[in-house]
C-alpha cells in the first residue's frame, strides 16, 4: 500500500513513545497477549488524474485499499501513518465510507520524514477505530508535479512489505493514470528507496485514448518470497503550446510589417501617379 505503514498500537501514548527512532518502523502490541496482527491486502487500486490548475500541472490521487486482519480478528483499532508528497492538499481519509480526522504527524515529529527516490515526504496520522477483520480504506489527496530538466515527474510510494506473509504471499497494485492532454515521451520506472535515476528500472505499461484524455495502465505485482521492485515513478513531457507562441508572434509581427510597408509603397505610388497626372493635365491645357 502506498507506503501506508499501518502500526498496531496498545495506546496513543505507546505509539508516541516508540516513534522517537529516526528510522521509522514500529509494531506495537495489539492486545494483552502481545499477538501481532498480520495484515493482508491482495489488491489495491490507485487512480491518478493529471490536470492543469491555474497553469500548473497537478496530480489528483484516489487510493482504494481493501485490508484484511488475518490472525487477530478481535483487534479493533489501528494507527495509520501515511506519507504525503510536498505541498499536498485536499487530503481525505475514508474508512468504510466514513471520513476520518487526521493530523500532520511531521509537524509534531519533524525528524520523522519518509524517504523516497525523489526526496523526503511529510506524513499524516490518524486512527482507525471499530474495525473488523476486513475493512475498506480510501485515501485522496492532490499535489503539484515536480519538474526536472523540462520533464514532469511523480512517484507513488508502494511500501507493500507489511502486507506480505506466508499466509498472504502476493499483492497486486493496479494503477490507472488519466492524462487530460496527450503526454509525449512518457516513461515508467520502478525505483527503490533513495535510489538514483540511473538505478531505476523501466516498467511496462499500456496507453490508450479515451473521451476524457489518455489513460496509462500499470500493474505491479509483489510476492513474499521475492525482492520488491520499489516505488512507481512516472516521467513525461507535454507539447507546450506556449513554447510556440513566441515564434507565432514573431511571424505575425513580420507579416504585419510587410503589409504596412507594401501598403505604404502602394499609397506612395498612387499619390505620385495622381500628382503626375495633374501635372500632365496642366501642361496640355497650357
Amino acid at each position: 500500500m502506498k507506503s501506508v505503514t499501518i502500526i498496531i498500537i496498545l495506546s496513543i501514548l505507546l505509539l508516541t513513545a516508540s516513534l522517537t527512532n529516526a528510522e521509522f518502523k514500529l509494531f506495537a502490541r495489539a492486545n494483552p497477549e502481545g499477538e501481532f496482527p498480520h495484515l493482508s491486502m491482495p489488491v489495491e487500486y490507485i487512480n491518478y488524474t493529471i490536470t492543469d490548475i491555474s497553469g500548473s500541472l497537478w496530480a489528483k490521487i484516489d487510493g482504494h485499499y481493501p485490508i484484511f486482519i488475518l490472525n487477530t480478528p478481535t483487534c479493533s483499532m489501528l494507527s495509520l501513518v501515511y506519507p504525503m508528497p510536498p505541498d499536498s492538499t485536499d487530503i481525505h481519509v475514508v474508512l468504510n465510507g466514513e471520513y476520518l480526522r487526521w493530523s500532520n504527524y511531521t509537524s509534531v515529529y519533524p525528524q520523522l520524514l519518509h524517504r523516497t527516490a525523489i526526496g523526503d515526504w511529510w506524513m499524516i496520522y490518524t486512527v482507525l477505530e471499530n474495525i473488523s477483520d476486513s475493512f475498506n480504506l480510501e485515501i485522496h489527496y492532490s499535489h503539484p508535479l515536480e519538474k526536472v530538466n523540462g520533464s514532469c515527474i511523480f512517484l507513488y510510494d508502494l511500501n507493500i512489505i507489511d502486507y506480505l506473509s506466508e499466509e498472504a504471499p502476493a499483492s497486486t497494485a493496479y494503477f490507472t493514470i488519466l492524462f487530460e492532454k496527450n503526454p509525449v515521451d512518457i516513461q515508467v520506472y520502478t525505483a527503490p528507496v533513495e535510489s538514483k535515476p540511473n538505478q531505476w528500472q523501466p516498467k511496462e505499461f499500456t496507453m490508450s485514448q479515451v473521451t476524457s484524455g489518455f489513460v496509462v495502465l500499470v500493474e505491479m505485482n509483489s510476492t513474499y518470497d521475492a525482492p520488491l521492485s520499489g516505488d512507481l515513478v512516472v516521467v513525461f513531457t507535454y507539447n507546450d503550446p506556449n513554447e510556440a507562441e513566441p515564434q507565432n508572434h514573431y511571424l505575425s509581427w513580420v507579416l504585419t510589417v510587410i503589409v504596412l510597408v507594401v501598403s505604404f509603397f502602394i499609397i506612395l505610388f498612387l499619390a505620385h501617379k495622381t500628382s503626375y497626372s495633374k501635372f500632365s493635365s496642366r501642361k496640355t491645357t497650357a
